[in-house]
């Protein structure tokens, strides 16, 4: 599939031909610049420039997916490096080392984005991957994440306590990250000293003190996270906990009179507390000092501009029967109604979603407040399972469940909620 806007596609194309035949500077620094604006117009995330045994492959990741935009001669290649390499300011004579950058590109009045650079050596050339982060248009709030009114109230008490830890926790790129800014943005006020240790600073707030981690001058997230506490902060985000001994520092900061927020790779909510006491943090610490932890993922949105409803197919029917927890949701949610009456919805495909019925993702969520029981089965080094029975007793839905609402009332599909909370 390829994403078009405009006649860019076309000019993309010609500037390629361009540049094979003349192979001038000028003409490589449009080619790039091109890369980069059409990536941006399209509401991609990041940028492939990928060496083949023949040819160069550029791909964008738009609403999680990769699609194929273009390919360019293998001739092209080095002076594209160089040009990127140039605005990222990396070392242009470095070929067999991977190298980290980034840039801030302004495509049109107004509209400024910043965009982190990796380049690694692969068997056929360097491999370049950019991620695109447009700081002005593509924030969010806590209150548009996708929050259930439920789970939204859970979540800003935990953010309004003046001490305990925040988690935020999932894959990479499921919006881990993007959950603490939206609460940072909440909680960001003239009364309140917010510090952060970072990797990378993926977003400029104003009036928050962002630290970024450089490994080169031992600035990691527990060194980071150690001077910080000697800031005076109220409130402090870690970018991740990665290690022992960042994990050690940041829950004893939280049982110290601070809050602060993080993410952790689990997969679910209650895996978290396992995660941590592997972590040889004492599950006694753990069970004082997390308030709340917030599992997420991100579904594809049905494009608002081409949705209709349509009753199942046999073929959809089937796969809904199949997964025993999905059918028990549905049933919850529609109070029992037969599927083969149940009206979903989906994406027709129109020119505003590039013929893909998707346009934009959602958050789907796992909302673990730590009460008084969940604290004793942690304390007492319960399973996962456990904790989780426990705290969906007390009320938590489920990422699936989530999807399943989510896909009853048209926001996604079945089939995507089926894909990603991986059922």
């Amino acid at each position: 599939m390829k994403y078009y806007k405009g006649d860019l596609h076309s000019r993309i194309t010609e500037l390629i031909k361009a540049c094979e035949d003349n192979q001038e500077t000028g003409d490589i620094v449009q080619l790039v610049n091109l890369f980069l604006e059409y990536a941006n117009d399209n509401r991609a995330s990041d940028i492939h420039i990928e060496p083949l045994e023949n040819n160069i492959l550029i791909r964008f990741r738009v609403d999680g997916l990769l699609h194929e935009v273009v390919r360019y001669p293998r001739s092209l290649h080095d002076k594209v490096i160089f040009r990127i390499k140039i605005m990222a300011h990396m070392q242009t004579d470095e070929h067999a080392a991977a190298q980290d950058g980034r840039f801030e590109y302004h495509h049109g009045e107004g509209n400024t984005f910043d965009v982190r650079v990796s380049i690694l050596p692969v068997t056929d050339g360097e491999n370049i991957v950019m991620r695109l982060l447009d700081s002005h248009t593509h924030r969010y709030t806590l209150e548009n994440l996708g929050l259930n009114e439920k789970d939204y109230q859970k979540i800003l008490g935990a953010a309004k306590k003046p001490h305990g830890m925040i988690i935020t926790v999932g894959p990479t790129g499921s919006g881990k990250t993007t959950v603490l800014y939206t609460i940072l943005e909440k909680l960001n006020s003239p009364e309140v000293n917010i510090m952060t240790i970072e990797d990378p600073v993926e977003y400029a707030i104003e009036g928050v003190q962002q630290t970024q981690v450089n490994q080169k001058k031992d600035l990691t997230f527990a060194n980071g996270l150690r001077s910080i506490v000697r800031q005076d902060p109220d409130i402090i985000m870690v970018g991740e906990i990665r290690d022992e001994e960042t994990a050690d520092i940041a829950i004893n900061s939280a049982l110290t009179g601070h809050l602060v927020i993080s993410t952790l790779h689990t997969n679910d909510a209650a895996t978290t507390f396992p995660r941590l006491t592997e972590m040889n943090v004492e599950p006694f610490l753990i069970a004082s000092s997390v308030n709340i932890v917030v599992a997420l993922r991100l579904v594809r949105k049905i494009c608002n501009h081409c949705k209709e409803s349509y009753i199942p197919t046999p073929a959809e029917i089937e796969i809904i029967k199949s997964n025993e927890k999905v059918l028990e949701h549905i049933s919850t949610i529609t109070a029992g109604k037969d599927i083969s009456q149940l009206r979903l919805y989906r994406g027709a495909g129109c020119r505003v979603c590039q013929q893909t019925g998707f346009s934009g993702r959602v958050g789907i969520f796992e909302v673990l407040e730590v009460d008084e029981n969940i604290r004793l089965l942690i304390t007492k080094k319960e399973s996962a399972d456990v904790i989780a029975a426990e705290a969906m007793r007390a009320g938590m839905a489920t990422l699936l469940y989530d999807g399943v609402v989510k896909a009853v009332n048209g926001t996604t599909t079945i089939e995507e909620v089926i894909k990603v909370a991986g059922v």
